[in-house]
């Protein structure tokens, strides 16, 4: 997988993630995917991918149309930090 398909993989991810935990009540709504999805995102931020596909996005060497949301500071962050504030249930 080139670096374009791996953020956009990884966009793709946290995009689902980001609508199941919208419609999750408390943790024990998460499915199984929706851990392995969260799982995944959370491997990889602040990897050394992660990195490396950060300091090419500061570079400005992406295609200008590639969605990027995910290599912002904050992107995966912010639901990993709304997960953990969800209830146990």
């Amino acid at each position: 997988m080139n670096q374009t398909e791996r953020i956009t993989y990884y966009e793709t991810l946290l995009d689902q993630v980001k609508e199941e935990l919208g419609r999750m009540q408390t943790k024990k709504d998460a499915s199984e995917q929706f851990g392995k999805r969260l799982q995944e995102l959370d491997e990889y931020y602040g990897s050394v991918i992660w990195f490396q596909d950060y300091n090419t996005e500061l570079a400005g060497e992406l295609p200008a149309d590639l969605k990027r949301g995910v290599l912002t500071e904050d992107g995966i962050y912010d639901v990993l930090m709304d997960y953990q504030e969800l209830p146990e249930g």
